[in-house]
C-alpha cells in the first residue's frame, strides 16, 4: 500500500462520517472506487435497511467497476442481513482489488468476507488507517466484541469541577455553544440515559433539538422504586425505556400506556443493576450511550467501571467548594484507588472548553 492508497481510504473515511447520526444499530461505512488513478464511484451508508456503501459506490461506478480498487472502511458483509452481501455485489462487480481498513467484529462476518473475496480472485489488503476506522464505530465494535455498548458521560461544571449550586440550581453554568455541542452528542448517541433524581429534579425531555436528525435517541431512565411521575416531559416526543427494580404491576401498567417500555432489572440490594442495564441496551443494538445525570449516578457508573469516555464541558467561572462536585466518588484513601484518564481532544466552544477524555482501564 502506498501514499495514494492512504488518499483513498481517507476519503472513504470521510464519505463514513456522513452517517454518524443515522446508521445506527449499523456501523458507519465508507467506500470509494478508483480506476486508473480516478475516483470512478462513491458512497456511504445511510441507514440501517437501506443499502451498504460498497453497493451505493458500485451504482455510482456501473462498468467502471470492473478492474477497479475499491477501498472500503470497514469488511463488506458475507451475510444475507435486511440487505444482500457485499463481497457478493463487490464479486459480479468485476473489482479487481479491495482494500479494507478494518475487520467486521460482527460473528457473522469476521474475516468471511475477505475470505470470499480472496477465493474469487481478486487481491485483498487490510489494515490501512485501522485506528480512524475503528474511531468510527468505537459503538460498534465494543457492542460486537463484548456485549456493551460504548458509554459516554456528558458533563457541565465549572473550572474547579462543580455541577451546580448547593442549593441544586445549576442552568446555566455553560453557555449556549456548549450547550448546541452537546445536543449532537445527543444525535450522535443511541441512547440517552440518566437518572430519576435528574428527572424529577429538572423535569428535561433529552430530546435533540439543537440538531438537525431524522432520528430521536433512545431515553433511558434509572428508576429503582418506578417514581416517574407520568406528567414527566421525558415520556414526550419519542422511545422512552425505564429500568427499575420495582415489579409494582399497576404503576408498571401506567408506564406502558404513557408510551414507555419498562424492564425489570434489580441487583441484590433492590435497586436497578446498571451493567445489566447496559447490557440490555446493546441488546437491543444500541451502539453508544450518553449519560447524562447528576454525581450520584456518574459516581456509581465511574467506581464501576462503567464510563469509556468523559465529555466535560468547562465554563471560565468558579463555584467554590459548597458547590456540588461533578461525580460521588467517595473518599479515595490510597492514589493508587484513582480514576486516570487520558486526553482526547480539548478545543474552545464558544466562551467554554470541551474536553474529551477517554477512562484508563487496567
Amino acid at each position: 500500500m502506498d501514499a495514494a492508497d492512504s488518499t483513498w481510504m481517507a476519503q472513504a473515511l470521510h464519505l463514513a462520517e456522513r452517517g454518524l447520526l443515522t446508521t445506527t444499530p449499523n456501523p458507519r461505512v465508507g467506500c470509494v472506487l478508483v480506476r486508473d488513478g480516478k475516483l470512478v464511484g462513491a458512497g456511504w451508508h445511510e441507514r440501517a435497511g437501506e443499502p451498504h456503501a460498497e453497493v451505493h459506490a458500485l451504482r455510482a461506478a456501473g462498468e467502471a467497476a470492473r478492474g477497479a480498487t475499491a477501498y472500503v472502511t470497514l469488511e463488506p458483509c458475507s451475510h444475507h442481513g435486511r440487505t444482500p452481501p457485499c463481497a457478493d455485489a463487490l464479486v459480479a462487480a468485476g473489482v479487481a482489488r479491495v482494500v479494507v481498513a478494518m475487520l467486521d467484529p460482527n460473528p457473522l462476518v469476521a474475516g468471511r468476507g475477505i475470505e470470499k473475496l480472496r477465493a474469487a480472485g481478486i487481491a485483498v489488503e487490510c489494515g490501512l488507517m485501522e485506528a480512524e476506522a475503528r474511531a468510527l464505530n468505537v459503538g460498534f465494535v465494543q457492542r460486537m466484541t463484548c456485549g456493551m455498548p460504548w458509554v459516554r458521560s456528558k458533563i457541565a461544571m465549572s473550572l474547579d469541577g462543580r455541577t451546580a449550586l448547593a442549593n441544586g440550581v445549576s442552568q446555566w453554568i455553560t453557555g449556549a455553544a456548549a450547550r448546541r455541542d452537546g445536543h449532537y452528542w445527543r444525535a450522535r448517541s443511541c441512547a440517552v440515559l440518566t437518572g430519576i433524581e435528574t428527572v424529577l429534579h429538572d423535569d428535561a425531555q433529552l430530546s435533540v433539538r439543537d440538531v438537525e436528525t431524522s432520528r430521536q435517541p433512545l431515553r433511558m431512565v434509572l428508576d429503582s422504586h418506578l417514581r416517574l411521575p407520568l406528567t414527566a416531559r421525558i415520556l414526550q416526543g419519542g422511545p422512552v425505556l425505564v429500568i427499575t427494580a420495582s415489579t409494582a404491576a399497576g404503576k408498571i401498567a401506567e408506564l406502558e400506556r404513557a408510551g414507555a417500555q419498562v424492564a425489570v432489572l434489580p441487583d441484590e440490594c433492590g435497586h436497578v443493576d446498571v451493567a445489566a442495564a447496559l447490557r440490555h441496551l446493546a441488546g437491543i443494538g444500541c451502539n453508544e450511550v450518553l449519560v447524562e445525570a447528576g454525581r450520584t449516578l456518574n459516581g456509581a457508573l465511574l467506581k464501576a467501571g462503567l464510563v469509556d469516555e468523559l465529555i466535560m464541558y468547562l465554563a471560565p467561572q468558579l463555584l467554590g467548594d459548597m458547590a456540588r462536585g461533578m461525580a460521588a466518588l467517595g473518599e479515595l484513601c490510597e492514589l493508587e484507588q484513582r480514576i486516570d484518564l487520558e486526553w482526547r481532544d480539548v478545543r474552545r466552544v464558544g466562551a467554554d472548553l470541551r474536553i474529551c477524555a477517554g477512562i484508563r482501564k487496567g
